[in-house]
């Protein structure tokens, strides 16, 4: 049996050399993890795109107590919802959040995005600079907090909660975050209550019916996913680029291309979260993949890493193309948890590298810093600074 995590790649922009061979030979195979708990790993496209779609894959689990583990991480190390009426939840929570991620509100969010990347731009030193510390932490934040509406000044406690509730090291520390978040979500949504906005918690709060509890798990998921997965995809992007110079010279020559450059930087960034295997499910009945039944009660983890990179569907899956067409990545999940997010993560990437481009065309990285390193205990990983020069 093979046993999580992999060792990883020594280039950030590759999978761990495991994962190649796997998608080889065993798209679907049993894995210890790193909790030392069993699991099944998907890593095969179809197969991942599959049970990504199947409704007998959750995120709670009959009886939690027993589930299989992967870590220690709050947001990702196991069972995250309650099993008994998950998918009716999801269901009326994807309704609730369909006017917060219109058309009309992603439009408004844009131009504000680009203005504070071109603000925080402005702000940095140098060069040389640590596009980490200057760029890719504050702005994922700052928009959280338009978006639920809280205190533009709070974005520092939203990045504190999200570090330790990513972080793999210190479990205490992630469920003290996890506390001190649901305190300041229950205040926040019966602020909203007497004072409603253009928000997410405005729209919850004027649904009514919403539990606290409910607000708080998709406050959560919203900060996590819009916090974490973006900071780490604007670092891990940028050194894409910086370590393909070709592709760089073309959208600085060309920022049309700007569109198709961040759908190829959702395929092609690795995190941390292949050294778990993937996104933890639980089969809530017993369920076939391909020639394998999976038992009830077995944590299921889709690789959409590794399906991102699978030969079968990506020609030069490692080639970093961002005129790369057709592209139909998984960088997003897919099936009824694709994420809700997508159109404003699409729009704070497409704002951070047209204005990289625009303004940094010599872009590289600082002759005096380190290279780039992963962050550790995080499962999303990114990288601990990223120092550039142009």
């Amino acid at each position: 049996m093979y046993e999580l995590p992999f060792p990883p790649s020594e280039d950030l922009s590759r999978l761990a050399p495991q994962y190649y061979r796997l998608l080889e030979d065993e798209p679907l195979t049993k894995v210890r993890t790193p909790a030392g708990d069993e699991a099944w790993l998907v890593c095969g496209y179809d197969l991942v795109r599959d049970l990504a779609s199947s409704p007998v894959l959750r995120r709670g689990h009959r009886t939690p107590e027993s589930a299989a583990r992967i870590n220690d991480s709050v947001v990702q190390g196991g069972p995250t919802e309650e099993f008994d009426g998950e998918l009716e939840r999801h269901t009326r929570m994807r309704k609730l959040l369909t006017p917060a991620f219109s058309a009309k509100r992603m439009l408004a969010l844009q131009e504000s995005v680009e203005e504070r990347v071109d603000a925080l731009l402005d702000e940095l030193p140098g060069p040389p600079a640590d596009l980490h510390a200057g760029l890719s932490q504050r702005l994922p934040a700052m928009v959280i907090c338009t978006l639920v509406g809280a205190p533009y000044d709070d974005y520092e406690l939203f990045r504190s909660w999200t570090s330790r509730l990513s972080g793999t090291g210190d479990p205490e520390a992630g469920r003290a975050a996890q506390i001190e978040f649901g305190v300041y979500m229950a205040e926040l949504l019966e602020r909203k209550k007497r004072e409603p906005s253009e928000d997410v918690f405005s729209d919850l709060a004027a649904a009514g019916g919403v539990e606290l509890p409910e607000a708080a798990r998709l406050a959560a998921a919203l900060l996590f996913a819009g916090y974490e997965t973006t900071m780490s995809r604007i670092d891990l992007g940028t050194v894409l680029f910086i370590r393909n110079p070709a592709q760089w010279a073309k959208l600085t020559a060309d920022p049309g291309l700007v569109t198709g450059a961040v759908e190829e930087v959702l395929r092609m960034v690795v995190t941390n979260i292949q050294d778990t295997g993937g996104s933890v499910r639980y089969a809530a009945e017993d369920l076939t993949a391909g020639d394998t039944t999976i038992p009830s009660g077995d944590a299921v983890l889709l690789a959409y890493h590794a399906a991102n990179r699978d030969p079968r569907v990506f020609e030069r899956p490692d080639e970093f193309d961002i005129t790369r067409s057709p592209n139909p990545h998984l960088g997003f999940g897919h099936g009824m948890r694709y994420c809700v997010g997508n159109t404003l993560a699409r729009i704070e990437l497409r704002a951070v590298f047209g204005a990289l481009a625009k303004r940094f065309p010599g872009l590289h990285l600082a002759a005096d810093g380190d290279a780039p390193r992963r962050r550790a205990e995080s499962v999303t990983g990114g990288v601990t600074e990223l120092a550039v020069s142009w």
